[in-house]
């Protein structure tokens, strides 16, 4: 998974590249149930979200990140690289919603 490439692209207000960057790892594991499978859609709907917001379209930013905040959930009993991941999105998040 490209979770450096992810970070990059959001820094850059890249927010649909990011999404793609993503989808390429669960497009294909889509109706697989796991916790990485359903942390990675969270962070898919964080860069939905941005991308959104940038679009002018609050109501439905703010309505996609509370999916990612409902996916979010599952990243605390999981592993560290995904809790940095947490905090780095959470953060933008906070300076850009």
């Amino acid at each position: 998974m490209k979770i450096d490439e992810y970070k990059k692209l959001i820094i850059e207000h890249k927010f649909f590249e990011a999404h793609e960057v993503l989808e390429e790892f669960w497009f294909p594991r889509r109706k697989d149930k796991s916790k990485e499978v359903l942390i990675v859609k969270g962070f898919i709907n964080a860069a939905v979200s941005f991308e959104l917001k940038k679009r002018g379209r609050e109501k439905n930013s703010r309505k996609v990140w509370q999916v990612y905040l409902k996916f979010s959930q599952l990243i605390d009993t999981y592993d560290i690289e995904f809790k940095e991941l947490k905090i780095f999105v959470e953060k933008f998040a906070k300076s850009y919603l």
